[in-house]
């Protein structure tokens, strides 16, 4: 049987019937639950926090969100924010009257959000949908990385994300994981039950914080289980002086990052990152 998202597009897919079919689905609600759950356990979040839920669909996830529980929730309840590209799914969300504010948005477009404005985030069932073009003029890494790089930016330092997606293969896993390293996430996997039918796919994201420049990578790799892909390791055979602190690639790499978080760099030039003489 063929993977949704193969068929047709997500806003083209959840049309009004496929929505209220998703939404009323008992499986589907109790898997949604279970993995909504999870998600929000990798969170670790221990106070009511701002959340964006992003492909929210009908809000399954994020009336979960809403509710606090002691046993599955001890943070909640959160205030949410749902992104979904499909109408007929936010119309379904409407008409429940759920807690959290919807926006209509494409993700493979970005987070049209401000730099820093939530806490956290979480995507159940969502991101696989990014890895496939939805025109020529489009690629899945081009939609991965605007993704990403706008996920990073919309989180405060030292939030987290937890993204939770079925790849296709492996190779399809690795390119959302690589996507989110580029981004500057410290980035893990987790899955549960491997090798079985239920198996599911956890992104693990950390954005760095206090003192710390870059990722806060070690807050992952302390996760029981998480797989860590840290994009402060050093490739095999890199030259003597590359990427040298205070060196030309450095101080582009930088400002690169600067700039995702939002803030206002300076043009570059080709007097970037050059040597002066020493003044007497």
């Amino acid at each position: 049987m063929s993977r949704p998202e193969d068929t047709l597009p997500p806003d083209l897919f959840y049309n009004d019937s496929e929505s209220r079919k998703y939404t009323t689905s008992s499986r589907i609600q109790h898997i949604q639950s279970q993995m909504t759950h999870r998600a929000l356990s990798l969170l670790s979040l221990r106070s009511p926090s701002l959340i964006l839920d992003i492909g929210c669909g009908s809000g399954l996830s994020g009336e979960i969100l809403s509710t606090f529980s002691p046993e599955t929730n001890p943070g909640g309840p959160h205030t949410w924010i749902g992104l979904d590209i499909s109408s007929s799914m936010l119309a379904v969300a409407l008409e429940k009257e759920v807690e959290g504010d919807l926006f209509l948005a494409d993700a493979g477009q970005g987070v049209p959000f401000r730099p820093g404005t939530f806490d956290a985030a979480i995507s159940i069932s969502a991101v696989q949908w990014l890895c496939n073009a939805e025109s020529t003029e489009e690629s899945p890494a081009g939609r991965l990385s605007r993704f990403f790089n706008g996920l990073y930016a919309s989180l405060r330092r030292g939030g987290r994300a937890v993204c939770q997606f079925y790849p296709k293969n492996d190779e399809q896993k690795k390119m959302v994981s690589s996507a989110a390293v580029r981004a500057g996430f410290g980035a893990g996997l987790l899955e549960d039950d491997p090798g079985t039918k239920s198996a599911k796919t956890y992104l693990v994201l950390t954005v760095g914080g206090g003192e710390l420049d870059g990722d806060i990578t070690g807050v992952v790799r302390g996760m029981e289980g998480v797989d860590v892909m840290d994009n402060r390791r050093r490739t095999k055979g890199r030259k003597r002086g590359e990427e040298t602190k205070g060196s030309k690639g450095w101080i582009m790499r930088k400002k690169e990052q600067m700039e995702r978080k939002g803030k206002v760099v300076k043009a570059n030039s080709k007097y970037t990152g050059r040597k002066r003489r020493i003044a007497f």
